[in-house]
């Protein structure tokens, strides 16, 4: 018999699975956050730091957190600790799974008859060579340019100069041991301490269960369908088919068929209680997710919450999205203008203005008040 859930029930999974209803002080270090599992993207002003404060965890400050290029070719937050095993996670499922995710670069190297994952192990084995010091970006694309032969190479308009295509640039940078120091602009690679690993020796399929990219996404965003978990992952749906998880199970979400993990769907039944507030950064991962039409139905409130260009933060009641806001800065104070999609109740604007204070002082500003655009 399948499974039937509400809209409401996943909205209140999602919000606590990502632990957003876990209030401030409850985690004793920075790397005891469930998500960092699968990856807390590091992009925007205030990145993965953000991510992470919403979820009641306190700052990196012994370095136990380490930032890598991995899914999308996107920077992501992880525990230091995991990076191995995220190396073989992260690494396509299939010689067709890479192809795909280096996008126009496979062409030339089809053409030349360069199977794609001997491409990025050459990439990589030549990054591992070059980063033997802390090296900015542009230092190592010309390095880069200057060892690698032609098909790995392209004309890019912008910068008036040939170099290597930039996604085998960024996905082979993990496997070649690399990580990105925090806080660098333009990103400063350098070598992972101990690392031992040799590049693309496993695929995705060897992933260890816990850092499954498909069962992560199933865990943290599901009830999902394999559409949405490729689009996520930048894989063939083809291929995520072929690795779904044997333990996932029908679920219906509001009459529509969708899977999830067997082991989340009590969880998943679960009443929604928790009408916590949250100001959500613009890439916060609660907002990552494939199938928006779930968060957000009305597709010009969808279109004003993910434009192509200067994303808004979200703000959320319990996992329900009521609005977006914005940071308004004028020299070291920070004003929050908030867009209310609904009449906020008094107790919600309460915790709105609690929480924009709580942004000021996660930037170390000081706080000039929340006001309504308009």
């Amino acid at each position: 018999m399948t499974i039937e859930v509400s809209r409401a029930q996943v909205l209140a999974y999602r919000w606590h699975v990502q632990q957003l209803d876990r209030p401030p002080g409850v985690a004793v270090d920075s790397a005891d956050c469930d998500l960092l599992d699968l990856g807390v993207q590091n992009t925007g002003p205030d990145g993965a730091a953000l991510a992470l404060h919403v979820r009641g965890t306190p700052a990196d400050t012994n370095g136990a957190l380490a930032l890598a290029w991995t899914l999308r070719g996107a920077p992501h937050c992880y525990r230091r600790t995991d990076l191995p095993r995220l190396a073989v996670a992260t690494a396509p499922l299939s010689e067709a799974d890479a192809a795909k995710r280096i996008f126009d670069a496979n062409r030339p190297l089809k053409a030349a008859g360069i199977p794609t994952l001997d491409a990025l192990r050459a990439v990589a084995h030549e990054m591992r060579d070059i980063v033997r010091a802390p090296t900015v970006k542009g230092d190592m694309s010309s390095q880069l340019t200057a060892r690698m032969p032609e098909p790995y190479l392209r004309f890019c308009r912008p910068c008036n100069a040939t170099h290597l295509y930039e996604m085998p640039f960024r996905l082979a940078a993990l496997q070649a041991g690399l990580e990105l120091r925090p806080n660098t602009s333009p990103p400063v690679l350098e070598r992972i301490p101990g690392w031992r690993a040799k590049a693309y020796t496993h695929m995705g399929t060897d992933a260890e269960p816990r850092f499954d990219v498909i069962r992560g996404y199933l865990h943290f965003f599901g009830p999902s369908d394999p559409k949405a978990v490729a689009a996520y992952v930048d894989a063939p749906v083809r291929d995520v088919k072929a690795h779904w998880p044997s333990d996932a199970v029908e679920v219906a979400v509001d009459g529509v068929s969708r899977s999830a993990l067997a082991a989340d769907v009590d969880a998943l039944l679960a009443p929604p209680l928790d009408r916590s507030v949250q100001l959500l950064g613009p890439y916060d991962p609660y907002l990552q997710l494939k199938d928006r039409e779930i968060l957000v139905s009305d597709p010009a409130k969808v279109k004003s919450m993910w434009p192509t260009l200067g994303r808004p933060g979200a703000i959320a009641v319990g996992g329900e999205l009521v609005g977006e806001w914005r940071p308004r800065t004028s020299g070291r104070t920070l004003r929050v203008e908030t867009t209310p999609w609904r009449a906020l109740s008094k107790p919600e604007r309460a915790e709105v203005e609690d929480r924009a204070a709580g942004l000021a002082e996660f930037r170390g500003v000081a706080f000039g008040g929340v006001t309504v655009a308009g």
